[in-house]
């Protein structure tokens, strides 16, 4: 029976920690600041959070399951509709015009919210992956901008 009270005694505390209705304000205040960002500034978190916490990429399947018939289809066809239905992309600076090098470093260093030094060792040491998992949208935004000032970038 003393086993019995010992192991309740052991998961009382984790189960009142789980149920706890009050979040705690450490993590209230994260989740504020969060909530106020946008699109661009979320996606970089994601991409700082997964290199920091070393967590890989995961691919999702589709949802439901592809019937018989269309796992017979050619590799060609299969190809061709991933192609048409990507819709994030990563951004890649190629790189750049040596005339508007300073044009793209503060680019980079407001779109990453890098300080100056920090743009510049990324904007020379490319080709480099600028953003990941960027929506088309703001891909093609990033893009256009930086193709402005002279950089070429590609969509990956």
């Amino acid at each position: 029976m003393s086993n019995t009270n010992i192991t309740r005694l052991a998961v009382a505390p984790t189960l009142l920690r789980f149920n706890s209705t009050a979040p705690d304000a450490k993590i209230t205040k994260i989740v504020d600041q969060i909530a106020q960002l946008n699109l661009l500034e979320t996606s970089a978190l994601i991409s700082e959070l997964k290199t920091r916490l070393n967590i890989a990429d995961i691919a999702f399947p589709a949802a439901g399951a592809a019937p018989a018939q269309q796992a017979a289809a050619p590799v060609e066809e299969e190809v061709k509709e991933e192609v048409e239905e990507k819709t994030i992309f990563a951004v890649k600076l190629e790189s750049f015009d040596t005339k508007s090098k300073a044009k793209v470093i503060k680019e980079v260093k407001s779109l990453l919210g890098l300080s100056l030094v920090e743009a510049k060792k990324f904007v020379e040491s490319a080709p480099k992956v600028l953003k990941e998992n960027v929506p088309k949208e703001d891909a093609e935004k990033i893009k256009g901008v930086l193709e402005g000032l002279g950089a070429k970038v590609t969509l990956e």
